[in-house]
């Protein structure tokens, strides 16, 4: 742990969020956003689903830590929705037992503190034309279909609204783009930089219009260090120095 304390966000999930720090991914874009505001924890694994997520719970997120996280974002869902395998092996978890299983994650998280707030990622769309041509040879049939993902993410949007917790609906948000489905993917199932923008966009949104004390979106939340110092950039005419805290001209989206 380093100083000075800021507010820590955890994103918790599966390979999305994982890999959320690739490809221009939504992780790195908020870690960027929320510099010298607060720190991004990633604690995402490449193919769990909700039971693997439910074994660890207490790991990831121990009742007595010093200190709880001020904002969890959790995404599962993407591999629960796959198809079943014969084997009764796999990622595969039926709706009924998804929607059980997320409900005590959330709650779980609910518990930690009365200052920790939490925002879901339901389960996005799939261009299922690109999955199937992605077959591996090393893996049996990848049954992904946006019948699937669209039952897994209303299921989980009406427990979020039943549990008063925060929900992105990704399953629509990632739809109203008009080519969607070749912009927003790698593989048809990871988020390319276009996918993760919205990702990001919907999270600020969510962010901003939350009637949460204190407000965790980015303009609300302190700057680390953004005292004056004669140390800092000096200005045109020589007499004074800028604090450049506030520069974001560098960024390729000007962030609401």
């Amino acid at each position: 742990m380093v100083g000075p304390s800021r507010p820590q966000f955890v994103l918790f999930g599966s390979s999305i969020v994982q890999m959320s720090f690739s490809h221009g991914g939504w992780g790195a874009i908020l870690s960027d956003i929320y510099s010298r505001k607060a720190d991004i924890s990633l604690r995402g694994y490449y193919g769990w689903n909700s039971r693997r997520a439910l074994q660890v719970l207490n790991q990831v997120f121990p009742k007595d830590a010093a200190a709880q996280p001020s904002l969890v974002i959790v995404y599962l869902g993407g591999n629960d929705s796959m198809g079943p395998h014969s084997s009764g092996l796999g990622p595969h978890v039926p709706l009924e037992e998804y929607v059980a299983n997320m409900r005590k994650i959330l709650v779980h998280i609910q518990s930690l503190s009365e200052k920790t707030r939490i925002i879901v990622l339901s389960c996005p769309p799939v261009n299922e034309e690109k999955v199937r041509g992605n077959a591996s040879p090393y893996l049996s049939e990848v049954i992904r279909t946006n019948e699937l993902c669209g039952s897994y993410s209303e299921a989980c949007v009406k427990l979020c609204q039943e549990l008063g917790v925060k929900v992105v609906d990704l399953f629509r948000a990632i739809q109203e783009g008009d080519d969607w489905m070749d912009a927003c993917f790698t593989d048809g199932i990871h988020l390319a930089a276009e996918g993760s923008k919205i990702v990001v966009k919907e999270i600020l949104k969510v962010l901003k219009e939350a009637d949460w004390e204190p407000c965790l979106h980015w303009r609300s939340v302190p700057t680390e260090f953004s005292e004056d110092s004669p140390y800092d950039l000096v200005t045109a005419d020589g007499k004074s120095t800028l604090n450049p805290f506030e520069w974001t001209f560098y960024r390729e989206v000007q962030w609401d």
